[in-house]
């Protein structure tokens, strides 16, 4: 069964449960991940005994905002429209993308998943291929100068692709122009203090290869074929890395149900569970299984 039919399979009344959205469940757990953000940042801030592994524990919660900025394209952590659109600015802006050039960058790989020719985030190639590839990737360098180059022709107004529609692209540059001046005075109040330094370059810098290891697992090694079930991959985990990641290692079920909010995924896995194709039992299973097919060169 692929992801159309089994969408046609579910009952109005379930679908209704299933794509109900809920302010206090998106507030709950944004409470919560801005808490651990928070408290990280304190103990490094005070210092406290073991404080430079909470850069690493702060990087790896900063940098998983991404996954937030990611559910807000599709409308669902929240039921309220404005909460949606603020927590993906904020989030967005966070890593260093505009939310809105995010929104439709995603919405097209969502319509192309996996496809070489046509999905965006394989604009650039295909996922590492070899060590050398793969340690870049793993760098965080293809994240970081890809995101800079956005903001730039997007702030400048250079030729965008054709998946961006026209009528977004003059806010797109207002966003892109914001974020960049935004960076600029914060890498400016270096000069007066370390702050930004300690709280958001260096655990960006070391949070982010994580965030890359997280990523590959969702349509590394794939097929590039339109069923969802299969050009997806569910990961298997414990309740922290969900958590953390706003259940998106549950993946397959979100690209074969994208209305779905994060907290009804686990529901949702409940009754696809028997027909996903691409599934590993956890991030260090499939990072060995990636790793066992990499060329050297």
């Amino acid at each position: 069964m692929d992801h159309v039919t089994f969408l046609k399979t579910i009952p109005p009344a379930r679908k209704a449960a299933l794509t109900e959205r809920s302010d206090t469940a998106g507030l709950r757990h944004l409470a919560l991940h801005l808490g651990a953000l928070g408290l990280c940042g304190m103990g490094i801030v005070l210092g406290v005994p073991g404080w430079p592994l909470l850069v690493l524990f702060h990087g790896v919660l900063l940098c998983f905002l991404f996954t937030l900025a990611h559910e807000c394209t599709h409308q669902t952590p929240f039921q309220t429209r404005w909460i949606n659109e603020v927590a993906g600015h904020v989030s967005s802006a966070a890593v260093g993308m505009s939310f809105t050039w995010f929104r439709y960058f995603h919405l097209a790989h969502h319509k192309h998943t996996n496809d070489p020719e046509h999905d965006p985030e394989l604009a650039d190639g295909p996922r590492p291929q070899s060590w050398q590839a793969y340690l870049i990737y793993l760098s965080g360098w293809g994240y970081w100068s890809g995101t800079a180059l956005v903001l730039w022709r997007l702030a400048r107004g250079a030729p965008l692709p054709g998946y961006l529609p026209a009528r977004q692209i003059p806010r797109m540059r207002r966003e892109a122009r914001m974020i960049l001046a935004l960076y600029a005075l914060a890498l400016a109040s270096l000069t007066v203090s370390p702050a930004v330094f300690w709280l958001w370059v260096l655990p960006a810098l070391v949070g982010q290869p994580v965030l890359r290891l997280y990523l590959l697992a969702e349509h590394g090694r794939c097929p590039p074929v339109a069923d969802m079930l299969e050009n997806s991959r569910t990961t298997f985990t414990n309740r922290l890395v969900r958590a953390v990641a706003w259940n998106m290692p549950y993946h397959a079920e979100h690209h074969a149900f994208p209305n779905v909010p994060f907290h009804h995924l686990p529901d949702l896995h409940a009754d696809l569970a028997a027909h996903l194709k691409s599934t590993s039992n956890g991030y260090t299973e499939f990072t060995r299984d990636y790793l066992g097919d990499l060329t050297a060169r």
